[in-house]
């Protein structure tokens, strides 16, 4: 279960980096997507939730600057290290 999980995030990474690069070749020049931003593209709502349950339930100091700052990290490489993460577990747990 966990390498295929490690794979998808894999795969999900090399999605957003071709995607990225689809974007640099139209605008000339590279930015890296940030993970909030992605996540604020792709369901607005589960990040304010988000937000609103680790500050009011969990610890506000977590979202302000732990969160914060993973967030501003650029999400394809954050994809990509979780897959490697995930799938070195899943293939550790069969061998």
């Amino acid at each position: 279960m966990l390498l295929a999980l490690g794979g998808i995030f894999l795969l999900a990474a090399i999605a957003l980096l071709g995607y990225e690069l689809a974007l640099a070749m139209q605008a000339g020049s590279y930015r890296l997507l940030a993970g909030g931003e992605l996540w604020y593209r792709l369901s607005p709502g589960s990040l304010n939730l988000t937000q609103a349950i680790v500050q009011r339930y969990i610890l506000p100091a977590l979202w302000d600057p732990v969160m914060v700052t993973l967030l501003r990290w650029p999400a394809w490489p954050i994809l990509a290290l979780a897959g490697v993460i995930l799938a070195g577990l899943g293939s550790r747990r069969r061998g």
